[in-house]
């Protein structure tokens, strides 16, 4: 069966275990595909780009609340509220 693998770079759950920092340095600071029986198990990825997804996924998650508040029409506020 062919499995759709998201990396430029794979790895076995072997290779991981004998060197995980290098097995993570050859990726090029991309993710690396580990692959359990030659199928796609799980991702390494760099701490960069792990926190750079973290936040489009928070800016993702603001926008959405934000839509749906400006979609709610005008909120009455006085000054001592603010």
């Amino acid at each position: 069966m062919a499995h759709l693998i998201l990396a430029r770079v794979a790895a076995s759950i072997t290779e991981l275990k004998r060197n995980p920092m290098g097995t993570l340095a050859a990726g090029g600071g991309e993710p690396v595909a580990i692959l359990n029986h030659n199928e796609p198990a799980f991702y390494c990825v760099p701490a960069g780009i792990f926190e750079a997804l973290m936040e489009k996924l928070e800016d993702w998650e603001l926008n959405a609340i934000a839509d749906a508040r400006a979609n709610q029409g005008e909120i009455a506020v006085t000054l001592d509220d603010l």
